[in-house]
Order: structure tokens, then C-alpha cells, then sequence
């Protein structure tokens, strides 16, 4: 079988897209499973933190499902989204559209440019919900803002939110960030324990300003990660919810992988939504050669790099400079 992808990211977040939608492409789930786990892997296969297929949705535009490099699902990424999300834009000439997700229809628009030559996207991130049982997460309460839970750590606060990802949320100084803390935490809560039996994104977030903020991302089924939409919006809303960044206003957010902004919004009866902006580049495509059986023993051919990573490249070496000053 013949496979068209392209290798893309948001922030550093790295995908392989494959548009089963217009190629007309039949996989049953253990295919896309098993594809995750031969491609993905950054040392015999192409290298990504997932899988971002495009399909075709009954209802919206387009339908996005990922797939982690674990072979896991994740309900929705906002860095994926934008890429995506990118795709079916140019693919159906539009500026704005909307993605069904597993969790969510979600709109996705074209937003000018964050760094010369680097177009940005702007995704929404939501549902969003606070009551534990939605992560789920078990720790005798009904939602988490900001308390120490023992059972994890005795001196660091958590709050915790589903976007719908879950996510368990640290805001701190330099020094937290720098210590090891957040990986033995990690680490425990995403092998198989009683707090959070399906696994949890734990991200350490340091306030550099009004504005400003670095996040550090633990991604449930991959790892660290050179950043996690969903993530980063969680925790820009975490800032806000801490009064240490303002709602309705674009704040910057760097991460590993370079800089993405957020902009929270607050509605009726205690409800918010986040925006995510940020880039879907494309790093380079080609065509995948292999036998769905046997997925391990696959060749890429007709590899083409785009032009357009270099400009990322000098967005990430400001933010790399910027966080070299501010953070570590």
C-alpha cells in the first residue's frame, strides 16, 4: 500500500499527517494503532509524537483523530488541530472552518502571522471542566484549584482540568521548574495507580511576567514534550483563574518547542472556552511504501522538505534566547 503523509508540528510539537478523507484511504482501528507505533517511533521510523488523521466528518468540515506514539488515542490536541486543521483549509480554499473532534466540533481560522513567515492558526480549545470525575482523577474531592494533594507532593499545589484532555496543573518559580519534582510525579501518575487510572498531562508553569508564561509539559502517552496545546491552555487559564493574567487577552506562552498565544474567555453560569494560536508548519512529505500487516517494514520515498521550517527556526531561536534569560 502507497501512503501520502507530511511531517509537520505546532511548537515543536511534531505530527505525520495522513489524510484518509480525499485518498480514500480504509483503516480499521488496529491499522491506525499499528501505524502509530512503526511510524512514530524516532528511532526505526519516521519520528513523531503522533499520528494526525484527517476523515470525513457527517457533520462539520472535517474530522481529526490522533493517535499517540504509544498507539493510544488522545480525545483532542491543539497543537494537532492547527495542523489539521491548516490542511483542510488549504484544502478547501477557506479561512475559516469547523473539525469534529472526539470530544467536541471545534472552529479552526487563519490569524495573520505570529513571527515573520510563520502564518498562525487559531484553534478552540473546549469543553472545558473542572469536576474530577472527568480526567478522572481520585483523590476524595470533587474538583482540584490550587491545594496540595499529599499523595503527590507536600509542598507543591495542583489544580486540575479536563480541555478535554486532562490535565493536572503546578504554577511556580525558576526553581520548580529546574527541579525533578514534576517527572517523579509524572512518571507515577501515568503508570498504573489509583489517582488517575487513565493517565494524566502534568505541566509545571512558570509566570515570567503579566502576559508571559513558560509551560513544561508532561504528555500522557508520550513523554516529555516540546510543547501540548492543550497544556498550554490549561494553564493559561489556571493563570488567569490565580489572577495572575487577565481574561479576554492574548497572552504569550512559551514552551520547549518555541511560543504560542492564548486568549481566555469567560461566559455564563461559570463556563470558559480558550483560544490557541499558534503555527501548523510543514516540515517536509512523501510517500509511505508498506503492507498494513506488517507495519514495522515500511520505506519512505519521494521525500520533499518545505521551505517554510526556516523561518520557524529563527522564531525558535528567539524564544530559546528569550527563555535562556528568563527561565533556566
Amino acid at each position: 500500500m502507497e501512503i501520502q503523509f507530511i511531517k509537520g508540528h505546532g511548537s515543536g510539537n511534531d505530527f505525520i499527517l495522513i489524510d484518509e478523507w480525499t485518498n480514500r484511504y480504509t483503516f480499521t482501528e488496529e491499522n491506525r494503532r499499528d501505524l502509530s507505533l512503526a511510524l512514530c517511533d524516532r528511532e526505526t521510523g519516521i519520528g513523531a509524537d503522533g499520528i494526525v488523521f484527517v476523515m470525513e466528518s457527517s457533520h462539520s468540515d472535517a474530522k481529526m483523530r490522533i493517535f499517540n506514539s504509544d498507539g493510544s488515542e488522545a480525545s483532542m490536541c491543539g497543537n494537532g488541530l492547527r495542523l489539521h486543521g491548516r490542511y483542510v483549509l488549504d484544502k478547501l480554499g477557506r479561512n475559516e472552518i469547523v473539525v469534529e473532534t472526539n470530544k467536541a466540533d471545534l472552529y479552526v481560522k487563519r490569524d495573520g502571522d505570529i513571527y515573520d513567515g510563520v502564518p498562525a492558526y487559531r484553534v478552540e480549545i473546549s469543553p472545558v471542566l473542572f469536576d474530577l470525575a472527568d480526567l478522572p482523577m481520585t483523590i476524595g474531592k470533587e474538583r482540584l484549584f490550587n491545594e496540595i494533594v499529599p499523595a503527590l507532593s507536600d509542598s507543591i499545589p495542583f489544580s486540575a482540568v479536563a480541555v478535554p484532555n486532562p490535565h493536572l496543573i503546578a504554577v511556580g518559580s525558576r526553581e520548580l521548574i529546574a527541579s525533578n519534582e514534576q517527572k517523579q510525579i509524572a512518571a507515577m501518575l501515568n503508570e498504573k495507580n489509583d489517582i488517575t487510572p487513565d493517565g494524566v498531562n502534568v505541566s509545571f508553569v512558570h509566570p515570567i511576567e503579566k502576559g508571559t508564561l513558560y509551560v513544561r509539559t508532561f504528555e500522557r502517552g508520550v513523554g516529555f514534550t516540546n510543547a501540548c496545546g492543550t497544556a498550554m491552555s490549561a494553564s493559561t487559564l489556571t493563570t488567569c483563574q490565580l489572577g495572575l493574567n487577565d481574561y479576554e487577552t492574548p497572552i504569550d506562552v512559551y514552551n520547549n518547542g518555541g511560543k504560542v498565544r492564548c486568549e481566555v474567555h469567560q461566559h455564563a453560569a461559570g463556563r470558559y472556552s480558550i483560544d490557541l494560536i499558534g503555527n501548523g508548519t510543514y516540515m517536509f512529505e512523501g510517500t509511505i511504501s508498506v503492507e498494513l500487516g506488517t507495519p514495522h517494514r515500511f520505506t519512505v520515498h519521494n521525500q520533499q522538505a518545505f521551505a517554510e521550517q526556516n523561518a520557524y527556526e529563527r522564531l525558535l531561536e528567539e524564544a530559546e534566547s528569550y527563555l535562556a534569560a528568563h527561565v533556566f
